[in-house]
Formats: C-alpha cells, structure tokens, sequence
C-alpha cells in the first residue's frame, strides 16, 4: 500500500488488540483505529510485531476526526511479559507471544479460596520476574472467604522474603484504596489462573463495568476464560493497569535449569556450602540448599516448587 508522505505520523501507545486490529492512544487521549501493514517496522525481533503497552508510530488514513491509521513502526520494548510459542502450532510462525510490554510491575493476582491459593503459580511468576528485573506485586483477592490471620500466615513466606504483598476483595471492595495506591502512577500487568478474579477487580479499580466477568466453571474449579485479548485501562488518579488473559501454564522463557536457583534468593546463603560448585540442589549428596531445608531455613513447600520447576525447565 502506499502513504502520501505529508500525513503527519502520530505517537501513542497500544491500549487493546481486536482481531488484528489496534486501539492507539495518543498523548491527548484520542484512539486511533489501525493495523499494521506490510511495510511495519519494528526492533523487537522474532516475537509479537505489536502488543498491548507498545509504544508505536501511526499514520492516519481517514479524515482527523474519524481517528484510523496504520502502524508505521514499533519502538524497542522496555519490559515484556512473554511466553514461548510452538511455531507448528500458530499461523503467525512467532517464537515468542508477547503478552503485555512496557509495564513497570508486573502484579500476580491469585485468589485466597474459589480457585484454591495456589502458591506454584505465585513461585513460577516470582521466578520470571526476577529473571526480567521486573518489580512484582502479588495481589491476595477473595479474602472474604478466609480468615485473615490464617491466610496472612501462609503467606508469610513471602513477606518474609520481601515480596509486596496486598489483600483485597473485590466483592466487598476491602483493600482496593490501598491497592490504588500501589498501582498509582504505574503501568501494571495483571496476571494469573482464569477464576482469580482479575476482570472484577479491574472493574472495582476502575469504578466501572469495563470488563466481562464469569463464574467459576462447575466441577473443577479452575475457571473460565473471560479475557481473550490483553486490555490496558487508565486508573482513577493516575496509571494504568494492562488485564492480561488468564493463563493456566505460564511458560518461563530464558530461565534454565543452570539458573534457576538465583531466581529463590532464599538459596543464596546455602549455595555456599554445596559439595559440588556446580549443584542443582535436586539429588547431588552434600547440598547445602537441601540441609537448610531439612533444618528449617528454607521454606519446604518453596523448595518443592523449586524442584517441580526444575523439572519442567528442559521440556520448555
């Protein structure tokens, strides 16, 4: 296709995809319709051509008012949250799916009850976030089904860790202003199991219905889809927040069995007193990181989830 070369080209960033087609916000907030063509540029490489966050340059090509254009070119990603693709097994031949790109935080939302808290899932993000440096927020909702204690109290780990933490409710709004105040000025990424309630507490951010919402599928409670393309919505007060689609096997991309273990800081310590310099902390005799275990230093059910990852890390 061809451009008149005086069509003025436009800044903005990549707030939601629509089957091939992309909302572009641009700094006095109007949305623009596009698409990419092929004469798109980009310097991302061998993922994703265009995601939600991208920070992009379009043409127009309609009258201003109508507000469509084409994407001319995509600018460098500052962060990404990424899973590995099979290339047999999508149209697009991409390596890499791109979920969301340039967020600040990426923000674990799990439910304490109705899914069930499933600590795997917070390691395995904790486990990329830290791979990406990326700061990571995990967000506790549904604590209207368990007792607070009880469920701070298995979460202690992580506190103790350092991690951010937060528990809200998105049914009784409990914990939401001190949510806003995390999220405030930022670009987040919500992510995490379908079920967890990310679209109700998205709309609970908002102060409105912007996102569909589903019940919990019946028999196994695991959840339904309801967010099918990632979405980035503007917060009262400042930010954004980027609804990601729920994912039930998060694949780690440039994580490896050889290091693995620097992402559970917990390790670091005992890594010094291993037999072997090159341990797996799995089965070698001598390891330091599996006697701190047995004596209580290290959180058993964090090192199981070590090992289940490990496991996981060659087939990936």
């Amino acid at each position: 296709m061809s451009m008149s070369p005086e069509v003025m080209e436009i800044e903005g960033f990549v707030t939601e995809a629509r089957g091939g087609m992309y909302i572009v916000r641009d700094e006095a907030f109007n949305e623009w319709l596009c698409r990419t063509y092929r004469g798109t540029r980009t310097d991302n490489g061998p993922s994703s051509l265009v995601t939600v966050g991208d920070l992009v340059r379009i043409k127009a090509t309609s009258q201003e008012d109508e507000h469509e254009g084409v994407i001319v070119f995509v600018y460098p990603r500052q962060s990404a949250l990424v899973r590995k693709r099979d290339i047999r097994r999508n149209r697009s031949k991409e390596k890499i799916q791109v979920i969301a790109s340039n967020i600040d935080q990426l923000c674990v939302v799990v439910s304490a009850d109705d899914p069930p808290l499933n600590l795997r899932l917070i390691d395995r993000y904790l486990v990329f976030a830290g791979s990406e440096q990326m700061p990571v927020l995990i967000i506790i909702n549904k604590t209207d089904l368990v007792g607070q204690m009880e469920l701070e109290e298995e979460m202690r780990v992580y506190t103790d860790l350092g991690y951010a933490l937060c528990y809200v409710s998105a049914e009784s709004g409990e914990g939401i202003e001190d949510l806003l105040d995390l999220l405030s000025g930022k670009i987040s990424a919500f992510s995490g199991h379908s079920g967890v309630g990310k679209s109700t507490l998205i709309n609970r951010l908002i102060g409105e219905e912007r996102l569909k919402t589903a019940e919990i599928s019946a028999g196994n409670s695991r959840g339904v889809h309801t967010t099918t393309n990632a979405v980035m919505l503007s917060l009262p007060g400042g930010g954004y927040v980027i609804d990601t689609p729920g994912i039930r096997e998060f694949n780690l991309s440039g994580v490896t069995s050889e290091n693995l273990r620097f992402w559970f800081p917990e390790f670091l310590e005992s890594m010094g007193n291993c037999a072997y310099s090159s341990c797996s902390h799995t089965v070698e005799p001598g390891c330091g990181v599996a006697q701190a275990v047995e004596d209580g230093r290290i959180d058993a059910r964090r090192y199981e989830s070590y090992l289940a990852i490990f496991d996981t890390l060659d087939d990936e």
